[in-house]
């Protein structure tokens, strides 16, 4: 029926009054009340109304009729009453006052529901399973769980609801609209529960306590979801691998490693996700934010479950423990992959040669070996463009850009770009050596420095120059050599701009302006700015000439000596 027939009919309705004439269920029963021989019809519903007035009122709910309208925000209603009680809240105005607890409300109908929750008064009662409430309006709401009744739908996407409010919430997500504004930090939501549950992360109110243990929870969800490791009840299970879970919600995840669904994407990046957790932590990897902050040594963390992992280096405490061999371990995490070791557990595999790792980490190192073989280095620098194998390279390397330390040492403040740099400083303090040397029983800091020790007793110098095809023990001292084809000197002298081909030359030149003579002779006390100075003045004391004349076998204290000394012979 079209708008305009069905205010012709409401007209035609209210004119004639639809004056409808009281049943009788008796002959004996009573006359009925006047006031009910004169009820009125609505004739779209089949409601009854004892007064005209009232039901011209009623018949807008199905007109759409809002005549009138508040002159502070344009809103609209469909009676004068409504208009009055929403001006209040530009007002602020709450005449009715509750005697009880001093709480004050706009309307005496809200008054009065609230004045029931302290004399415990719930006079409606549901006749399918008893429950009772306060107010006529929960009551029918509530019924609607037994009848199934859901008579407001969206417009947008035809979702039906068993209440209005209900119904308005879900329209924001088509609107988008969040008219509720933390005044804290101005963060918008879509309900005023919503708005109700963060504003606790500011005031740190926890209501909810478990009875068992004694911890708080913001949010009554919260609390339900904690008491079931108490109880051990698991009530959500998995259709496909009949795992059982706490929450639907963690269902609801677990059930993506089924189908697959990453419904959560970076617009940074592209990556997708199965939580808004994990996009929301990745999105930190691009803004570089870092919430939790470590109140020992001030580091910071983009996880919180990084900060508790670090926490622990303070403690001390490893409070995971192995039922198989009594060791103890950090996190949950550490323990879970330890346990591999006795169950011989290999759940992550090579996509291209199909062998698995009992850790992410070695399937990633993996993967990072054959990108040696293959030359492949997907991750470029955004500053320089150099491309790098990992993306762990990449954040790595960046720091040289940025000049970011974030691994602080506790004992001498000094900072590092990787967690590895801050461990092997460490034993420069704790004075340990872990790693052993078979051939001559040296101890050194690093399984590298260990490495290249060896090689001084098998020869070995791996690392070949393509331009002269001199061969040198480590990657660094050939990249060094390599800088004397190329003329490459990258370390600039601050004072005199003079360039140097490694960091230490630099570090010596620079004494030439700090005076500094770092090492002194034990023998005289004579200090000097290079170490190699000091041992050939050593040689003084010494007696010792350990340069010799091939010519006519003279002995000399240093090479220079030796080398003015050839020059008799040529």
């Amino acid at each position: 029926m079209s708008t305009l027939k069905m205010k012709e009919k409401i007209r035609t309705t209210v004119s004639h009054g639809y004056h409808v004439e009281p049943f009788s269920t008796s002959r004996e029963q009573p006359q009925e009340d006047q006031r009910d021989k004169r009820s009125h019809h609505c004739p779209h519903c089949e409601e009854i109304f004892p007064f005209l007035s009232k039901l011209k009122i009623h018949l807008k709910i199905h007109t759409g009729e809002k005549p009138y309208s508040c002159s502070d925000c344009g809103k609209c209603f469909k009676t004068s009453t409504h208009l009055k009680v929403h001006q209040k809240t530009h007002t602020g105005e709450k005449p009715y006052y509750c005697s009880d607890c001093g709480k004050r409300f706009k309307t005496s109908t809200q008054l009065k529901v609230h004045q029931k929750t302290h004399t415990g008064e719930k006079p409606y009662y549901c006749s399918d399973c008893g429950t009772s409430f306060s107010n006529l309006g929960t009551l029918k709401t509530h019924q609607r769980i037994h009848t199934g009744e859901k008579p407001y739908s969206c417009s947008d996407c035809g979702a039906s609801f068993s209440n209005l409010g209900t119904l308005k919430t879900h329209q924001r997500i088509h609107t988008g609209d969040k008219p509720y504004v933390c005044s804290d930090c101005g963060k918008c939501f879509k309900t005023s529960t919503e708005l109700k549950v963060h504003r606790r992360t500011h005031t740190g109110e926890k209501p909810y306590y478990c009875s068992d243990c004694g911890t708080s929870f913001s949010q009554l969800s919260h609390l339900n979801s904690h008491e079931r490791i108490h109880t051990g009840e698991k009530p959500y299970s998995c259709s496909d691998c009949v795992k059982y879970f706490k929450t639907s919600n963690e269902l609801k995840v677990h059930q993506r490693t089924h189908t697959g669904e990453k419904p959560y994407v970076c617009s940074d990046c592209g990556k997708c996700f199965k939580t808004s957790t994990e996009l929301k932590v990745n999105r930190r990897t691009h803004t570089g934010e870092k919430p939790y902050y470590c109140s020992d040594c001030g580091t910071s963390f983009s996880q919180l479950s990084h900060l508790n992992s670090h926490e622990l280096i303070h403690t001390g405490e490893k409070p995971y423990s192995c039922s198989d061999c009594v060791k103890y371990f950090k996190t949950s995490n550490e323990l879970k992959v330890h346990q591999r070791t006795h169950t011989g557990e290999k759940p992550f595999f090579c996509p291209d040669c199909g062998t698995s790792f009992s850790q992410l980490s070695n399937l990633n190192s993996h993967e990072l070996h054959q990108r040696t073989h293959t030359g492949e280095k997907p991750y470029s620098c955004s500053y320089c463009g150099k491309c790098l194998k990992t993306s762990n390279e990449l954040k790595v390397h960046q720091r040289t850009h940025t000049g970011e330390k974030p691994y602080v040492c506790s004992d001498c403040g000094k900072c590092f770009t990787t967690s590895t740099h801050l461990k092997v400083h460490q034993r420069t303090h704790t004075g340990e050596r872990p790693y052993y040397c078979s051939d001559s029983g040296k101890c050194f800091k690093t399984s590298n420095e260990l490495k290249v020790h060896q090689r001084t007793h098998t020869g070995e110098k791996p690392f070949f120059c393509p331009d002269c095809v001199k061969c040198f023990k480590t990657s660094t001292h050939l990249k060094v050599h390599q800088r004397t084809h190329t003329g490459e000197r990258p370390y600039s002298c601050s004072d005199c701009v003079k360039y140097f081909k490694t960091s230490t030359d630099l570090k010596v030149h620079q004494r030439t302006h700090t005076g500094e003579k770092p090492y002194s002779c034990s023998d005289c006390g004579v200090s000097f700015s290079r170490l190699d100075t000091l041992k050939r003045h050593q040689h003084i004391h010494e007696g010792e000439k350990p340069y010799s004349c091939s010519a006519c076998v003279k002995c000399f204290k240093t090479a220079t000596e030796l080398k003015v000394h050839q020059r008799t012979h040529t």
